[in-house]
């Protein structure tokens, strides 16, 4: 039996976004699919049991980018899908970070969130799709959960807001915010922006949280109407007559540790030191003493409440500074002689290296993706080894975290990077985390802006970047942090990361562990981020003011040539012969545009001048009188094609090859000699004839077109250039030509 199909739909701004559930994978917990005209996104919710042994919530959200539903076959050597594109993986994780704080603290059940895309218009993003189906799936299903979620994007185009924005209105625009939230507060914000001011982010803010309301009021609807009954989730054993007596024991001794303040690794220590006393004296052989997991997770409560009263009650953070310190900074230029640029930045116990590379456009990344945007000359890669905190772990290859983490950094440092046409360059940035204690992303924007003016690169502002931080309580206390480290984040409420310059952000991410984060809580941390930033900025510009005047040696120098569109046939040549053997002999590399515009890139300047020459002589036609010097490419009875600009010969008469009569051609000259000759005619259909006669007597431009011309009866062959002209003069009596003297 068909199963009922319920179908609902609201409007945000002006567009419409439709949600329908029953039709498809009934075994799953909960399965909607959301889209909004072509573009459809597919979810399924599901919960497990608990695994053996397991002290977090295993909560798994994933998004595979489907190729079909673009109407594409993958590029990949196995025509499918693989590892998830950075794309994929991101929308994963944006995904994720607003579902996480919602279910209840202690779940232990396994959940897992799928998403795939189901259809692509090219027009309409998925990703924000992506957060409201992901939402809404697990609303209709049996796992219990706080929600439920609305997600929208905010762009801005022409000075105005444009909600859930297109492609091609997103290419118009300086903002891309995407903001997830509840009925109450915002959960989760992801933004890059064109050097917004803090007003108007809060502005775009403000609208997006407002402009949730009906998605979250159509997901209730579902719930109602659609949802089953929720199942019982199991929760970690950790009771509060056990929380009291552990935080009762150990608030002295974390205490003490806390007023003396430490490095990460004294900090921990001593943290470890406290909890091994405290197993030692709790669990026993008695059969009604806690087990030693109820007892960890205790002391994680016990460690949260204590950190917390102290910065809400005395403003003391646990290494000793105020609310709105930062750690000390130092940074330096200039680390690697061979990398095109480096920049090391450190700030407290955290330290990031990053090194620029440049190359040519064609290095540009291809992507195999559905976005419409199929290349990207500016990427950010970001490294973040076992040994930067000091741990020993098998390496697995890039983490989820890295790639979200080098994106954040991509994201803030686009809007400075210089334009195509005044900068020809692909960009590669590699930030390489030696030493992390909390910001190691913020760290990795502020040695991404030094590695970049290190290498000479003419960007529009320097950016520096910054972590803040909230802790709460339940009475309605909190406390903004600038600039928070390891066990701020992992014991607080927020991660908010603002990246800009003096004029304004370019960049902003959230994490919060709470239900919510108010628009005055935002506003107070955006205030505090943008003191913090100018006064990082300050340290930074203390060592390299501005970006170099000049690249470094190994840098390659870019020449650009334009060339007449019809002449790129001629450049790269079949099967791309002419432009190999080019850049063989000069030693550079060239990349072609389809307007005909030539880049050279080379660290050579002799081999670049000889590459540029040769590449503007394509652009080049040939003239009346004009003396060239070009190579020998046929030779035939009457005369010896030479070939005077790439893809252009024309013909040197056997009679005017000397200023003696020649009996053969081979006497004078053989495939490949070099020739000097005058162009003494171009006749109507564009065939030229050449005259190294002339350049032997010095003979003027009339003299030669007077002296040239063809002879009574057949007439002179002209010959003409390579492009066929010359191919239907093979024939007969070779197309008529006077073969005497």
């Amino acid at each position: 039996m068909k199963p009922e199909v319920k179908r609902y739909s609201t409007t945000v701004g002006t567009r419409t976004i439709s949600f329908e559930t029953g039709k498809l994978a009934h075994q799953a917990g909960g399965a909607v699919t959301v889209g909004i005209d072509e573009a459809i996104i597919f979810a399924a919710a599901t919960m497990g049991g608990v695994r053996e042994g397991i002290d977090f919530f295993p909560l798994s959200v994933e998004y595979e980018e489907r190729l079909y539903a673009g109407g594409k076959i993958p590029g990949s050597f196995f025509r499918r899908e693989g590892r998830p594109s950075t794309e994929a993986i991101l929308t994963a994780r944006l995904t994720d970070r607003p579902l996480r704080p919602l279910f209840a603290h202690g779940m232990r059940n396994e959940v897992q969130v799928m998403m795939f895309s189901l259809s692509s218009d090219g027009i309409n993003p998925l990703d924000i799709l992506a957060i409201n189906a992901a939402s809404a799936a697990i609303m209709i299903s049996d796992i219990p959960w706080g929600g439920p979620v609305g997600a929208v994007r905010v762009g801005r185009v022409n000075g105005q807001f444009v909600l859930n924005p297109t492609f091609a209105e997103m290419a118009q625009s300086d903002l891309d915010l995407r903001l997830a939230g509840t009925r109450d507060a915002i959960l989760m914000v992801e933004c890059g922006a064109d050097e917004i001011p803090e007003d108007v982010m809060v502005a775009a803010l403000e609208l997006g949280h407002r402009s949730i309301q009906p998605i979250i009021d159509l997901q209730l609807k579902m719930a109602a109407e659609a949802g089953k009954p929720k199942r019982a989730a199991t929760f970690a054993n950790a009771t509060d007559d056990l929380n009291k007596l552990v935080l009762d024991r150990v608030s002295g001794p974390m205490n003490e540790l806390l007023d003396k303040p430490l490095a990460k690794a004294e900090f921990y220590s001593g943290m470890d030191a406290i909890l091994t006393d405290l197993i030692t004296a709790l669990c026993t052989d008695d059969p009604e003493s806690p087990a030693p997991k109820d007892v960890k997770a205790a002391f994680s409560e016990a460690e949260g409440a204590i950190v917390r009263e102290r910065i809400l009650g005395l403003g003391k953070r646990p290494d000793g500074r105020t609310p709105t310190e930062i750690r000390p900074i130092w940074c330096e230029v200039n680390l690697s002689p061979r990398a095109h640029g480096s920049g090391l930045f450190t700030r407290g116990e955290t330290q990031v290296l990053t090194l620029a590379t440049l190359g040519t456009l064609g290095e540009a990344q291809e992507l195999d993706n559905l976005s419409p945007i199929d290349t990207k000359r500016y990427l950010h890669h970001y490294n973040f080894p076992p040994f930067s905190t000091g741990e020993v772990k098998p390496l697995r290859g890039q983490s989820r975290r890295e790639v979200g983490h080098g994106a954040l950094a991509e994201r803030a440092l686009e809007p400075v990077i210089p334009a195509e046409e005044s900068f020809p360059y692909t960009l590669r940035l590699v930030s390489e985390v030696l030493a992390s204690n909390g910001s190691s992303s913020m760290a990795s924007v502020c040695g991404s802006t030094l590695a970049l003016m290190d290498a000479g690169v003419p960007i529009k502002a320097p950016v520096a970047g910054v972590a803040m931080g909230l802790v709460t309580d339940e009475t309605g206390r909190y406390k903004i942090l600038t600039d928070i480290q390891g066990t701020e984040d992992h014991l607080g409420d927020m991660d908010f990361k603002v990246a800009g310059t003096t004029k304004g952000i370019t960049a902003l991410q959230m994490d919060i562990k709470i239900s919510g984060l108010s628009t005055k809580m935002m506003t107070e941390a955006l205030d505090q981020a943008h003191t913090a930033r100018l006064s990082i900025l300050e340290k930074m510009l203390a060592v390299l003011p501005a970006p170099r005047l000049e690249l470094k040696p190994h840098a390659p120098r870019i020449i650009t040539v334009k060339i007449p569109v019809d002449k790129i046939g001629a450049l790269i040549g079949p099967g791309g012969k002419n432009i190999r053997a080019l850049q063989e002999e000069t030693g550079v590399k060239i990349d072609v545009q389809e307007d005909g515009t030539v880049y050279i890139a080379s660290t050579d300047g002799i081999g670049g001048e000889a590459a540029r020459a040769r590449v503007e002589a394509l652009g080049e036609s040939a003239e009346i009188g004009r003396i060239y010097t070009g190579k020998v490419v046929r030779v035939e009875a009457f005369g010896a094609f030479v070939q005077i600009l790439p893809g252009v010969d024309g013909l040197v008469h056997i009679s005017q090859l000397d200023s003696e009569r020649v009996n053969k051609v081979e006497d004078i000259c053989g495939i490949g000699d070099e020739l000097t000759v005058m162009v003494t005619d171009i006749d109507p259909a564009g065939k030229i004839r050449l005259s190294r006669q002339a350049v032997l007597e010095g003979w003027t431009a009339e003299e030669a077109r007077e002296k040239d011309k063809p002879r009574g009866g057949g007439g002179r062959p002209s010959g003409g250039d390579r492009g066929g002209d010359r191919g239907g003069n093979r024939g007969g009596n070779r197309g008529g030509f006077d073969r005497r003297r």
